[in-house]
């Protein structure tokens, strides 16, 4: 899949600046939104795209933006992200995608009048079919949906909501209850509840999350707890708590590498076996950390039990298993070290009858 940013895209050809190249899009059928999770919905949503790319000989993209619509309106108050930009582009291109365009959501892509988006598909993108959610708005004060496109010209087709009861998409029914929506903001509700099974059966797959091992305080080394600490690379994360895990390593193309952890591991310490080939398993708590008051900062960090290996610069694929309670606050050290002690006791105990 080949990512492009909308301003390499619809930058002149008569441009003086050495920074941005324009690009020349081969047609297209296009689909367009946030796309954050790629559950079901989106799943139904990129099969038509592929099928009418089929058809009609035409390349299968999609526009996603940065940030996400409601980040850029209010950050503090916007949803938690299912996806950053990094695991979207690894999902949709193992949807199908073979272009995926990144729109910078701003003050200027905002103002865009509908005529004036419709021209860059057009003409700039060189779009002949869009595939679109019935709800789906664009343009300055959204004026412009489905039908300003078709009168524009351009060929439409409209995906109805996709519901629990029916994923297939070629032939998805509209329903009035919220309930039964397969929505992102009903995967992070589940996520949130710690109601993983739930929330995989919407996504299709078991949730996980991808990112860069960073260098963070080290608390957990001073309690004997060390843990890895991964760069979210999103405003806050969807759910929070205490969960067990399993971890693969990547490398840089997203492929897992074998046994890429427990060749990392010194002195006989090559950690526990995680339940998915090349994995080790992990206790892993995402949120704020209130027992050591740091406030805001939203981490992910993963204790390996059993493993003595140095794992920073690694890009991990963390695969959310199990979820054991919320996150605690205990007071003072000792009390930290009992409760992380007794949570990697029970999850160990978790992990020995699943296999």
């Amino acid at each position: 899949m080949k990512t492009y940013f909308l301003e390499q895209l619809i930058s002149s050809p008569h441009t003086s600046s050495t920074d941005t190249v324009p690009v020349e899009l081969a047609s297209c059928v296009l689909t367009i939104g946030n796309f954050d999770g790629v559950h079901l919905g989106h799943q139904a949503m990129l099969a038509q795209v592929r099928e009418i790319a089929h058809t009609q000989n035409l390349g299968a993209a999609v526009m996603i933006f940065e940030p996400q619509p409601r980040e850029f309106f209010a950050p503090a108050k916007a949803p938690a992200r299912l996806t950053n930009l990094a695991e979207k582009q690894a999902l949709l291109a193992e949807y199908g995608v073979e272009t995926l365009i990144v729109a910078g959501f701003d003050t200027e892509f905002r103002s865009l009048s509908a005529q004036a988006f419709a021209d860059i598909l057009a003409k700039r993108l060189n779009v002949k079919a869009l595939v679109l959610g019935d709800d789906f708005r664009f343009g300055h004060d959204r004026t412009g949906d489905s039908q300003f496109l078709r009168d524009y010209g351009l060929d439409v087709t409209n995906l109805h909501t996709v519901t629990d009861n029916n994923t297939d998409s070629d032939s998805i029914d509209t329903i009035d209850n919220d309930a039964a929506r397969i929505s992102s903001t009903r995967v992070r509700d589940l996520l949130l509840a710690g109601d993983l099974q739930a929330a995989n059966r919407l996504l299709g797959r078991d949730y996980a999350i991808t990112g860069g091992v960073v260098r963070g305080d080290q608390i957990g080394r001073t309690i004997d707890f060390p843990t890895a600490n991964i760069d979210l690379q999103r405003i806050k994360p969807a759910l929070h708590g205490i969960f067990a895990v399993d971890v693969v390593s990547l490398d840089d193309n997203g492929n897992v590498i074998a046994n890429g952890l427990t060749t990392l591991a010194s002195d006989g310490h090559t950690g526990v076996a995680g339940l998915r080939p090349h994995s080790l398993f992990g206790t892993a708590n995402i949120g704020k950390r209130p027992s050591v008051d740091k406030g805001d900062d939203w981490r992910l960090e993963v204790h390996f039990p059993q493993l003595q290996a140095d794992l920073y610069g690694l890009n991990l694929h963390v695969r959310f298993l199990h979820f054991l309670h919320g996150e605690r606050r205990y007071d003072g050290i000792e009390a930290l070290k009992a409760g992380i002690h007794q949570d990697v006791a029970d999850l160990l105990e978790w992990r020995e009858k699943q296999i």
